[in-house]
């Protein structure tokens, strides 16, 4: 019988445990947790703000081109092609997906080649043949031995252990896929949040700077009156405070600008003295921007992280199989070929040749309850994922909630601080007209222009705020960073 022929037959055998390896696997299967029947996000009477469609609607392209700033896109783009952070969400999946395909490995049959040449020297004595065999004396021979084979191993699998285990291996890689896209979705709402601070420090800044500007226009005319005798000197003075108090808000203001400036460029992979912010303004955004905003029972198929979070309930559920299959016999079988020769030429001729065929059982008899406690660990290891599923559920419910009603309460704010400073600026009118005519005084002139120019900061404040606030939105609906259409 030749090599080849020997071959065949290994190749029968292995053949063959692909059939005895498709029993069922022990344990739960996974089904996917239903969708909540929970139909909105705000409490009874309130009401969502006219820029959010509830219906889920894709949006036209990555979320935050909806903001209008092209300044933000190219921000965006390349935090997303420079920043550690997505570098290393990216080789984490890396290795999930490596670890998947190392699980999918194991399930195949285990090849292997061996081969080898050794030089030795036989120990007769050993043998029995201390004094020599048949009067002939005999010495110990030295001689070469090669030798060429291979192995094969193959685990049944018969309830399904190693199955379950890659379906975990799969999951895990499924929810590191999912954390991933959360951490960019983070990184893009992160850059829009410290852009739209930017923005709205930077209209603050503007906005105290006039009225500096006012204030010394204001010093300058209560100086003059005051020299004419047309104002008492506490006009001046009272003029001379204000100018000084609107000046100590500007330190502070560009501190905190200079602090967003140094978090953006961190966002974008940047040294602060190697890379300069742009220069938001909050003109150039688009503050009422509509939010495809999905309803209860799709967000649970389309937020990242609650999506990671199935996932890993998924491989939890798959683990409990796992665990269940070691309490049950496993088969595994083996088969060698084996050519060896004290020549070179020879290795390869039939009279060289050895094989073996073998099959091993093994069977949990006493483990003093390891097995058992394992299996109960990942039963409570699986209801902790459970919970957690649903807590990220509930959390990301809440998170839109308070988004849209934050938004809606920022759209009622601005209007009302709209009317607000169109009545401060009237004010100021008469208050110039009266002082003008001589029924007024200059400290009336001073109080309206102090109230003015603090309903315009305000304005700035929660122009900024709403800004803010519908980028938090956009990152609570699970905007989609990588744009419609790609998943």
């Amino acid at each position: 019988m030749s090599p080849s022929t020997n071959a065949s037959r290994l190749a029968l055998a292995l053949a063959a445990t692909g059939l005895l390896g498709a029993c069922a696997a022990v344990g739960p299967d996974f089904a996917a947790p239903q969708p909540p029947k929970t139909a909105g996000y705000a409490m009874a009477g309130d009401a969502a703000p006219a820029q959010a469609r509830l219906d889920g609607a894709a949006a036209a392209g990555p979320w935050w081109t909806a903001l209008g700033s092209p300044a933000l896109d190219r921000t965006v783009r390349q935090a997303l092609s420079d920043s550690p952070t997505l570098a290393e969400a990216d080789a984490t999946l890396g290795q999930a997906q490596a670890a998947l395909a190392a699980a999918r490995g194991g399930l195949a049959p285990q090849v292997d080649l061996t081969a080898g040449a050794n030089r030795e020297r036989a120990n007769l004595q050993a043998f029995g043949f201390s004094g020599g065999f048949g009067g002939v004396a005999l010495s110990n021979p030295t001689f070469s031995l090669y030798s060429l084979g291979g192995s094969v191993g193959y685990d049944l699998d018969l309830f399904g252990g190693r199955r379950r285990r890659v379906e975990s291996a799969a999951a895990q890689a499924e929810a590191q896929a999912r954390r991933a896209d959360a951490a960019y979705l983070t990184l893009t709402g992160n850059v829009a949040l410290q852009a739209a601070t930017i923005a709205a420090l930077r209209a603050q800044i503007a906005a105290v700077e006039r009225m500096v500007a006012a204030d010394e226009q204001n010093l300058e005319l209560a100086r003059r009156a005051n020299a004419l005798g047309g104002a008492a000197s506490t006009a001046k003075v009272a003029a001379q405070t204000q100018l000084e108090s609107d000046r100590t808000q500007l330190p502070g203001l560009r501190s905190q600008l200079g602090a967003a400036r140094h978090a953006l460029a961190l966002l974008v992979g940047r040294a602060p003295a190697d890379w300069t912010a742009p220069e938001f303004d909050l003109a150039e955004f688009d503050l009422d921007a509509a939010v495809p905003v999905s309803l209860p029972s799709q967000l649970v198929r389309k937020r990242p992280d609650i999506l990671a979070a199935e996932a890993e309930l998924h491989a939890a559920t798959a683990d409990v199989g796992a665990a269940t299959a070691d309490l049950y016999p496993d088969i595994k079988l083996t088969a060698s070929l084996t050519q060896g020769a004290i020549s070179p030429g020879d290795i390869f001729s039939y009279d060289s040749s050895a094989w073996n065929l073998g099959a091993g059982l093994t069977a949990p008899i006493f483990h003093g309850g390891e097995l058992q406690a394992r299996r109960r660990q990942a039963v409570e290891a699986a209801r902790a994922a459970d919970a957690r599923y649903r807590q990220t559920v509930l959390t990301a419910f809440v998170q839109v909630g308070d988004a849209l009603q934050a938004l809606a309460d920022d759209g009622e704010a601005i209007a009302a601080q709209t009317r607000a400073e169109a009545q401060a600026a009237e004010s100021l009118r008469l208050a110039k007209i009266a002082f003008d005519k001589g029924g007024g005084t200059m400290i009336d002139v001073l109080d309206a222009q102090r109230q003015l120019n603090q309903a315009q900061a305000a304005r700035m404040r929660l122009q900024g705020q709403r800004l803010a606030d519908l980028v938090r939105l956009f990152a609570a609906s699970g905007a989609d960073w990588r744009g419609a259409g790609k998943g």
